[in-house]
């Protein structure tokens, strides 16, 4: 079965990992209230991205059924995050790369949850979304600027808030990279900041994921 696995990641939060090797048919054999899902399938994706939207949801059903019984459809905000309607206190959220998938679902709090395939574009792109103290940190390591691109994904999505600009916004700090690890993550706004721990793992070799539940505000 594709389920990789289901962690518990504090008492009220669930993190789902989906391994993506099943045709879009079988995705949509799994997931329940599929006339709604139909309706919001978004045409026009290739035919990997079309497997990965289908599988975020069927992960998230996944996640649901571990922590609550109750029938329930996934929508999507003005700002793109996703949320069970019937359920309006729960935090959801997905991401996909590759053949991964990883849903994080929490009963009480907001959530994000990013993971990405290693790759050496994160270092390229990174003059656009890093600090310069980010960048001094990552240097060459292409592993810690593929972590800082996720960490600020991650972030963007528990804030759910459009326009937020990376490289001034969404700050980390240095940190030393080992198996699994925590950052500290800032979001500067116009009126607030937040403090964040994110915590940073490998999930599968090539791929990294990061992952937070709430905040701390400062």
């Amino acid at each position: 079965m594709p389920l990789h696995s289901l962690s518990p990641v504090s008492p009220t939060a669930l993190l789902g990992l989906w391994r993506l090797t099943e045709p879009a048919e079988a995705l949509w054999a799994l997931l329940p209230a599929q006339a709604h899902y139909l309706g919001c399938f978004p045409q026009g994706r290739d035919e990997l991205r079309a497997r990965q939207w289908l599988a975020g949801r069927v992960l998230a059903h996944q996640l649901l059924r571990e922590l609550n019984d109750a029938p329930a459809t996934l929508h999507n905000d003005a700002n793109g995050r996703p949320f069970f309607r019937e359920l309006p206190a729960y935090g959801v959220s997905l991401s996909h790369s590759g053949e991964w998938v990883a849903a994080l679902l929490s009963t009480t709090e907001a959530v994000g949850t990013d993971i990405e395939m290693i790759r050496t574009k994160a270092k390229k792109l990174a003059p656009r979304v890093l600090s310069e103290a980010e960048l001094a940190d990552a240097g060459d390591d292409a592993v810690k600027y593929c972590f800082y691109w996720s960490a600020k994904e991650t972030l963007y999505k528990l804030h759910s808030r459009r326009g937020l600009v990376f490289k001034e916004q969404i700050l980390l700090n240095p940190f030393e990279l080992r198996e699994a690890g925590v950052l500290t993550g800032h979001l500067l706004l116009e009126n607030s900041r937040s403090q964040h721990q994110i915590q940073y793992l490998y999930p599968s070799p090539g791929y990294v994921l990061t992952y937070a539940i709430g905040e701390v505000v400062s």
